[in-house]
C-alpha cells in the first residue's frame, strides 16, 4: 500500500534527532558533516535511523512505544551494530517526538527488514557523504 501523501511529508520535514553535545540532527535530502565524521569515526560507511514506535502511523500509548524501541535497541546491539540513541521530532509540533535509534554500519536490506518487522512506513537510510535517504517500505 502507498504512503499517504501527509505522511510522506511529515517524514521528509521532521527531525531525526540523535542524542548529544551538541545533539546531531539528521535531515531528509541533506548531507550532514558531523555524521559523516561520526561514520568516520566508528569506521563504518553506512548507518540507518530506525523506531518501532506508532507502527503504520498510528499514534500508541508512550509506554508501548518505550517497550517497542528498547526492544528495537536491544535486537539491533545484540546483532553488533553500534547503536546512538535519539528522537524524531515534528518541527511544527504537532505530533510527539518518537523515540529512535542511529544503526551504525548496518546495510540497507537489514535496515529495511528491521523497519518491517517493527511495522514501520519508513526509515532513514545514510551512506557516508551522501544526503540522508527517506526509505519508504
Amino acid at each position: 500500500m502507498p504512503l499517504r501523501p501527509h505522511l510522506a511529508e511529515a517524514y521528509r520535514r521532521a527531525l531525526y534527532v540523535v542524542y548529544g553535545a551538541p545533539d546531531l540532527v539528521i535531515r531528509i535530502g541533506e548531507r550532514n558533516a558531523a555524521l559523516d565524521a561520526l561514520l568516520d569515526e566508528d569506521g563504518a560507511d553506512t548507518a540507518a535511523y530506525l523506531t518501532a514506535a506508532n507502527p503504520g502511523g498510528t499514534l500508541q500509548e508512550e509506554r508501548a512505544n518505550e517497550i517497542s524501541c528498547a526492544a528495537l535497541h536491544q535486537a539491533l546491539a545484540d546483532a553488533g551494530y553500534r547503536c546512538y540513541l535519539g528522537e524524531g521530532r515534528d518541527p511544527a509540533g504537532g505530533w510527539p517526538a518518537e523515540p529512535s535509534v542511529l544503526a551504525v554500519g548496518i546495510s540497507r536490506r537489514e535496515a529495511t527488514v528491521i523497519g518491517r518487522s517493527y511495522e514501520q512506513n519508513a526509515i532513514v537510510f545514510i551512506e557516508r557523504a551522501s544526503a540522508a535517504e527517506l526509505v519508504v517500505l
